[in-house]
């Protein structure tokens, strides 16, 4: 009886070290899509649109133009050593 009640612990102690791990991994992915989520966005629609069999110029020209737009509002900021790590 002993034995398994042990055998029992370390199996849901697996599964909980399976759970947080998958929970990490998702946190990582929502943290990359939201760094990231114009320039994934726009390669899916370029990726999609060239499966469909036309230019994939289009989502990938928005994509360009939201980093642009997103690269000039930071451009137009002071930086110096008081505002350093502010930037968002």
């Amino acid at each position: 009886m002993f034995n398994l009640n042990r055998v029992r612990q370390q199996l849901g102690q697996g599964m909980t070290e399976y759970i947080i791990i998958v929970a990490l991994i998702a946190i990582a992915a929502i943290g990359v899509y939201s760094y990231f989520g114009q320039t994934i966005k726009g390669q899916t629609s370029g990726m999609a649109a060239e499966m469909a069999g036309k230019s994939a110029a289009t989502g990938q020209a928005a994509a360009a133009g939201a980093s642009d737009k997103a690269a000039a509002s930071v451009a137009k900021g002071a930086s110096n050593l008081g505002t350093y790590g502010k930037e968002q």
